[in-house]
């Protein structure tokens, strides 16, 4: 492991290195809204080429950190959605739900802004954010077996939402649809889809 600084305590493992980059990027981000790579080096007691190491860009930074606090935010959807049962009603309330808390939250929040739209764009339909997306359906309510969906199906399912996530992210409309508004027009578009696979033999 390659290493430099941390303030004499030189960490065990790489991970362990990421960890505490980490933790400084989420500390800067609860503290300010932001990060900023000079200052988490300081922090955690390295040069700024350290932390590049471990996370090539700003933009990585930031994602690694939204991602490290996704798991709050799921189990916040999760609940959110306990109890609705059918699968095109739970998809619609699933995307206007996360639409309407993402910006609330400081870390996925510093990826929408505009400077960081571009890397939010590449990496929607990563790998990383396609297990993501289907392991929130796989907590939703719905017996997607038993309405017919296969892992395949949930896939499908997945990508699609992290799609029209990221089309209402880089253009939220003239006005932004919000409320009722909104879940109307994802239950005429994005619900009409799951209906349809639903009722297919």
């Amino acid at each position: 492991m390659r290493s430099h600084g941390w303030s004499g305590n030189t960490p065990a493992s790489d991970e362990e290195a990421a960890a505490r980059i980490l933790a400084a990027a989420k500390t800067s981000i609860d503290r300010s809204g932001a990060v900023n790579i000079a200052d988490i080096a300081r922090a955690v007691g390295v040069t700024r080429q350290t932390v590049y190491r471990y996370f090539p860009s700003t933009d990585a930074l930031l994602e690694a950190a939204a991602l490290d606090s996704a798991s709050g935010f799921l189990d916040l959807l999760a609940g959110h959605l306990a109890g609705i049962t059918d699968p095109s009603a739970a998809v619609v309330e699933g995307i206007a739900y996360t639409l309407e808390a993402l910006p609330h939250d400081p870390y996925i929040r510093l990826l929408l802004t505009p400077e960081h739209t571009g890397s939010f764009s590449a990496s929607v339909t990563s790998d990383t954010a396609l297990e993501l997306a289907r392991s929130i359906l796989h907590r939703f309510s719905v017996d997607w077996a038993a309405e017919g969906f296969t892992e395949a199906d949930i896939a499908d399912v997945a990508e699609h939402m992290l799609r029209t996530l990221q089309s209402f992210v880089i253009d939220p409309g003239r006005p932004p649809r919000t409320g009722e508004e909104l879940r109307a027009y994802l239950r005429r578009w994005d619900g009409t889809a799951i209906d349809h696979r639903r009722r297919r033999p």
